[in-house]
């Protein structure tokens, strides 16, 4: 118990304490014990981590480890790297900024340990593309979410209504929904973010083969006249976002994340443009719903649909931490069978683990054969430089139905973003 307590305090001190003790814990190894300072960013994990911590310990009695959670991980960790006090193991969101990170190189390369063999390739593809050092492997996808229809089961089956593969599909399902007086989609844009689900889902088709490394490539030169370009590439992409959410209750521009939810959950509404994160405050609304997800049926063959999924919890370590071998022992715990199972269970995540089990909730089954099967694409807005505003010119985009000037816009920001971070070569 005084454990618990010690690990949970480590939660709510402040910045400047933070720092000091990241700086000094693990540097000092008393009676054989060697300390980790295991750095986390994910409040609602903190009690899963902190019982994967207890057991950890009770099989290796030589590593204490002392989980650190705060809120604004992503400040906080660059402050550490600029005091030269990485912890020792560290868990991150895989977005664009862990991308920029792991590119400088000040985390470790797991190329050649074995636990990297049992991690789903499909996972390591999506962090690669967020950013590595060259020729590295900086981090290993511990779970993942899913981003893409959710739908609910119950209506489907008393509609007689089976899920949609292609596109056309998706659309004559909507209008059979409208027609039987139920409204398709349960959708939200009080807050900007909520426009963001339904952009990648769609987009992420739009943007393969290479899309964002030449739009890198192209930088000040980004436009409709170039190679490529959101001018160019993604009008059709901006089109079927907006006829989806046309299919939406009234009032939905201005409805909030939780009306949708709560809307959803009472069955005001066949299906929601979110991702198995939604599911959280449906459920708290509604716990017997029966919910599932299916993936944008944008391909003319549904053979060749995706699921976009994000690396929820990735895990990685100092490049320079002087507790390699202790480090790497509870890394390697973190990603046995039965430990990944429990923790992906309890945040209704996928398991990275090949070979890991699902839970048996109806929704990660749906989108097991995905994973199974390889067919799974990162976020595309991680591509996006933070510096552009995204979420505000696709939230304004569906307001104004205006995908022209969005996309002007999106080009325009890009253009302003390279001449700012690109530095012209000499011939």
């Amino acid at each position: 118990m005084r454990k618990r307590i010690i690990r949970t305090a480590a939660a709510v001190i402040g910045l400047a304490g933070l720092v000091a003790v990241a700086g000094g814990c693990a540097a000092n190894p008393s009676n054989g014990v060697t300390t980790l300072d295991f750095f986390q960013f994910k409040g609602e994990a903190l009690e899963d981590f902190a019982e994967i911590i207890d057991a950890f310990e009770a099989e290796n009695p030589d590593i204490r480890v002392v989980q650190n959670q705060v809120a604004d991980s992503e400040t906080l960790i660059r402050t550490l790297l600029v005091k030269d006090r990485t912890p020792d193991v560290i868990t991150l969101n895989a977005n664009g900024n862990f991308g920029k990170l792991a590119e400088a190189g000040v985390f470790y390369d797991f190329s050649d340990e074995p636990v990297l063999d049992t991690i789903n390739p499909g996972v390591q593809e999506i962090l690669a593309q967020l950013g590595t050092a060259p020729g590295e492997v900086n981090s290993l996808g511990y779970v993942n979410n899913a981003n893409g229809i959710i739908y609910n089961r119950a209506i489907f089956q008393e509609q007689g209504l089976d899920v949609p593969e292609t596109w056309d599909e998706l659309i004559a399902l909507c209008e059979t929904l409208v027609e039987r007086g139920i409204t398709p989609f349960a959708t939200s844009l009080a807050e900007n973010w909520t426009a963001m689900p339904s952009w990648n889902g769609i987009g992420a088709y739009y943007s393969q083969d290479g899309f964002f490394d030449e739009m890198r490539a192209e930088g000040e030169d980004v436009g409709a006249d170039a190679q490529v370009s959101f001018e160019k590439d993604f009008p059709e992409a901006m089109a079927r976002q907006a006829e989806l959410f046309q299919y939406s209750q009234d009032g939905y521009r201005g409805a909030s994340y939780d009306d949708s939810t709560s809307l959803f959950a009472q069955g005001g509404a066949a299906m929601m443009l979110q991702g198995i994160w939604a599911l959280s405050p449906v459920k708290a609304v509604n716990p017997d719903i029966e919910a599932a997800i299916f993936p944008y049926p944008v391909p003319e063959d549904p053979a060749d649909r995706m699921l976009v999924s994000g690396v929820d919890v990735t895990v990685t370590m100092a490049r320079d931490t002087p507790h390699r071998e202790e480090a790497l022992r509870f890394i390697e715990y973190l990603f046995r069978p039965d430990v990944i199972e429990r923790f992906a269970a309890s945040q209704t995540m996928v398991p990275s683990v090949i070979g890991a089990e699902l839970s048996d909730d109806p929704a990660l089954q749906s989108i097991a054969p995905y994973f199974d099967e390889g067919k799974i694409t990162g976020f595309i807005d991680h591509q996006v430089p933070t510096a552009i505003p995204l979420t505000g010119i696709v939230q304004q985009f569906l307001y104004d139905d205006d995908a022209s000037g969005a996309l002007r816009t999106l080009d325009n920001e890009w253009r302003k973003v390279a001449a700012r971070t690109i530095t012209p070569t000499e011939d």
